[in-house]
């Protein structure tokens, strides 16, 4: 990866952003509770042992101001470690620890149309650009203003199926339910400068640049960052209930490079009309470039959260949740008609004005070193902290 200046991760208003990470130490060989402060990173797991703690409290943010904390390494030096990949020095991590990660899928038009795309093509790239211009003809471009669940948007999926172009992704992208399924498990994420595997097997697919809201175990939404939905396309085009093997593999949910808190005037609002960018650079010279225009999402936030969570599933220890994305790589990268798909060593950067920048270099997923570090690991890393005074005293 090549090098990257630290304030190029930041917030365009980083001196008003409440921003909390994960650092891995390797002097305690744990993860370590952090926030921003100008040029430096302090530690406050000696007030709160995990994110999930701090995300309960009654004012997160107001409980990262008042800590002291400890000032432990510098905003440079952890981002240096980060993109080279150095696991000797202390080094990004996925923001989050003790929630699950959850996932909308098709909560755009285009999203839509592009999982209709894969399950015509039965998962074959190579028919891609004949099923897409056969779908748009159909589609004539009349969904962009339907809304998911209303009259209108049913009559729209009449239509499409009277036509033989009946699909279980318009059942979610129109019809009353979202798409809910679970990314990824407890600590299998990655963060900022980590590689994100993609699998061997899998030779048609894409990064998914997405809005990540982040909920405390109420529902209550108490900041966002930025996420990687990886997905193979080839897998998920099979069949639907392969969705798990296109989604869930090691290092396919990257998450950061930090949480910014809600607070003042940062709101659950200020994201409505966010533009999150994407780029891919490849070693072979390809550019890619995308946008996800989170003004263009068909479904509220608050629709995609009360689908989540509820009285119908609960989550102790809060949640991260992906909200989708407007991104659909139609982009030729080789040979014409067959689209877009990774090859190792891109350069995928995600970013927005207000949340930063996650960068993550593609890997094939067997090569990579393997998930170790999991609950029970960071159970026993937490149980050996045996004093505040101890972590006080760290240099």
């Amino acid at each position: 990866m090549s090098q990257a200046m630290p304030q190029q991760i930041l917030p365009a208003d980083a001196e008003d952003a409440i921003l909390i990470g994960r650092v891995w130490d390797p002097s305690t060989q744990g993860p370590r509770v952090v926030c921003v402060r100008g040029e430096e990173l302090f530690d406050l797991t000696p007030e709160v042992r995990t994110v999930a703690e701090l995300l309960e409290r009654e004012d997160p943010a107001g409980t990262v101001l008042r800590a002291k904390g400890t000032p432990r390494w510098t905003l440079a030096e952890v981002v240096e470690a980060s993109v080279q990949q150095d696991r000797s020095r202390p080094h990004w991590l996925a923001p989050i620890d003790l929630q699950v990660v959850k996932a909308c899928g098709v909560t755009f038009v285009e999203s839509m149309i592009e999982r209709v795309i894969e399950e015509r093509c039965g998962g074959d790239f190579n028919r891609a650009a004949e099923v897409r211009k056969t779908v748009a003809d159909v589609l004539g471009g009349s969904l962009d203003s339907l809304r998911p669940g209303s009259e209108q948007a049913q009559e729209a999926k009449k239509v499409l199926t009277a036509q033989g172009m009946w699909s279980q992704y318009l059942e979610v992208g129109l019809g009353p339910d979202p798409e809910v399924f679970t990314k990824a498990p407890v600590l299998s994420s990655v963060g900022y400068g980590s590689g994100i595997g993609i699998p061997s097997f899998s030779s048609w697919n894409n990064p998914e640049p997405e809005l990540v809201l982040i909920l405390n175990s109420a529902g209550q939404a108490r900041g966002a960052t930025l996420g990687n939905d990886v997905n193979l396309r080839d897998v998920e085009g099979r069949s639907a209930l392969l969705l798990g093997m296109a989604k869930d593999n090691n290092a396919s949910c990257a998450i950061g490079p930090f949480i910014r808190l809600f607070h003042g005037g940062f709101t659950m609002d200020s994201l409505r009309t966010e533009e999150i960018t994407l780029t891919v650079d490849g070693k072979d010279g390809y550019r890619l470039e995308g946008r996800n225009s989170l003004a263009r999402i068909s479904r509220p936030f608050e629709e995609l959260i009360h689908a989540a969570h509820g009285r119908h599933h609960q989550y102790p220890d809060g949640f991260a949740l992906f909200t989708g994305t407007l991104f659909a790589p139609t982009q030729d990268r080789e040979t014409e008609g067959l689209g877009f798909t990774h090859k190792d060593g891109d350069l995928v950067t995600i970013s927005s004005p207000l949340l930063g920048a996650l960068i993550n270099r593609t890997e094939q997923t067997e090569q990579m070193q393997p998930w170790t570090f999991g609950i029970t690991a960071l159970f026993a890393y937490l149980a050996s902290l045996e004093s505040e005074t101890e972590f006080l005293q760290l240099k």
